[in-house]
Order: C-alpha cells, then sequence, then structure tokens
C-alpha cells in the first residue's frame, strides 16, 4: 500500500505519488501495489489511476472527495461512478468518514459494486454495525478490508477478506499470524497479546506515532512529518502510553522490534 494515510499520502503531489509508485514496483516480489489516492479532483484521481496502471501497481484505493462537506450522496457516487468508467486499475473504495465527513451506506457501496471495475471496500469507520451492512451489499467476488484492527475478529467471523492496515507498519507478522489462525485458540491467544498495542496505535496520534517507533528502534531513519503534521515528543509519547493505555513503552516497543528481528 503506497501513499496511504498513515504514509503522509494525502501530503504528497500527484506526481510524487506517480514517483512512489514508479520506484516501488521493481521491489514488490509477490506482492501486490495499491496506490492510495485521496484528492476533491476527479481530474487528478483519474491522471493517478492512469499512471499506478502504467507503472504496474494493481489496485487504487480512493477516498471520497472530502473538502466538499456539502455534497449529496448521489454527487459523491457519481463522482466515483465517473471515476471507475475512466480508470484503468480497479477501484477500491475508501469509507474514512473521521477524515473525509462522509459515510458510504451499505445501499450506495451496493450501487458502486454493480460496475465491473470496483474491487472493494475498505472500512476505517469503526462503526462495528458496518461489518454485517457492507457485508450484506457487495458478493464473495469483491473484497472488504477493515481498516479498523481492534475490529478484526468481528469481521474475519463475519467473512471479510482482511486488513489494509496501518498498524501493520510495526506488527505485520504478529497480524499476519493471528489472520491466519483467527478461527483456533492460538490466533485469539495472538489477537489478546496484540490489543493494546493496535489500541495504543490508534488513540496515538498517527503517522506520527508509526514514525516515532520505528526511528527509536532504528528501523526507519527518520521520524519527521511533512507540515502541518508535527513529530511527537518522545517523553510525551512514552507517558501517554504508560498512562492512558495501560502498557508500557517497552511493551509497545518489544512487540514492534520483534517485527523486523
Amino acid at each position: 500500500m503506497l501513499g496511504g494515510t498513515n504514509g503522509e499520502g494525502p501530503s504528497l503531489s500527484a506526481v510524487e505519488k506517480r514517483d512512489l509508485v514508479q520506484h516501488t514496483v521493481s521491489f514488490r516480489g509477490k506482492l501486490d501495489v495499491i496506490l492510495g489516492i485521496a484528492t476533491p479532483s476527479l481530474d487528478e484521481a483519474i491522471w493517478l489511476c492512469k499512471r499506478a496502471s502504467e507503472f504496474g501497481a494493481s489496485r487504487a484505493l480512493v477516498m471520497p472527495p472530502g473538502y466538499f462537506r456539502a455534497a449529496t450522496e448521489r454527487g459523491i457516487l457519481d463522482w466515483f461512478l465517473a471515476l471507475l468508467d475512466k480508470s484503468p486499475v480497479p477501484i477500491l473504495v475508501y469509507n474514512y468518514p473521521k477524515m473525509t465527513g462522509f459515510t458510504f451506506s451499505a445501499s450506495a457501496i451496493a450501487e458502486l459494486a454493480q460496475h465491473e471495475n470496483f474491487a472493494g471496500l475498505k472500512d476505517s469507520s469503526g462503526e462495528v454495525e458496518n461489518i454485517l451492512g457492507y457485508r450484506s451489499a457487495i458478493t464473495t467476488e469483491h473484497q472488504l478490508l477493515m481498516g479498523n484492527e481492534l475490529l478484526l475478529p468481528q469481521a474475519i467471523a463475519a467473512g471479510w477478506t482482511g486488513s489494509i492496515s496501518g498498524a501493520a507498519n510495526v506488527v505485520a507478522p504478529w497480524l499476519a499470524a493471528y489472520l491466519r489462525e483467527w478461527s483456533t485458540e492460538s490466533g485469539e491467544t495472538k489477537f489478546e497479546i496484540l490489543r493494546p498495542v493496535l489500541k495504543a496505535c490508534r488513540e496515538l496520534s498517527q503517522p506520527a506515532a508509526n514514525k516515532w517507533i520505528l526511528n527509536h528502534y532504528r528501523i526507519l531513519a527518520r521520524a519527521d512529518l511533512r507540515l502541518p503534521l508535527t513529530e511527537v515528543d518522545a517523553s510525551e509519547f512514552a507517558r501517554l502510553i504508560e498512562q492512558q493505555l495501560g502498557i508500557s513503552a517497552d511493551y509497545l516497543g518489544i512487540i514492534a522490534n520483534s517485527t523486523y528481528n
């Protein structure tokens, strides 16, 4: 996943996103490359989808045009239908109302799912009721991907595909192990070990927290962010983890560091 919300995707220019795809595909191995797109400009979204296809990305994950808070659901759907018509790569629709101010209804998703270029949905709403609502709205040939990792047990049990995860920046093997074993006692145990870390990743400022963790354990060379985002203060970060989340910074670090060792 390139240019996602945990990768400061909205801070990147369209040209930078194009270049990101171009320079990354040669390292993908067996992984699919998905480009994250968050722009209110339909023309820019179409241009990015064309560049994503040109350089080898398999899909695009697209947010609604969030600036236009007065837009109707019909307007948002027509925006997506125009993109689906013109994009050479299949589109994953991204439901993230906290950032866009818009929530897809299950009926809206069902309408978009009729388009042959619709690949599926990522939901980061955190709304439990969406799990069954979206599952009933589309067929199993489409992907349903959970963004709020704390809801993974309910989503996977309801037949969702998996997750596009911000927390995977620091705990990818743990999440993968859980998803492989979710229906077993071992899978449940892994998730309970992982739960406080996922809670921390969701409640602390992102993407600053992920970058701080990775930089602190010398996995990422830098922890700085593009304006208007600012770095987290190290002492304040540790205090928040320990006082508000009930786990130590060392616990969080051990779990994160085990991802890369």
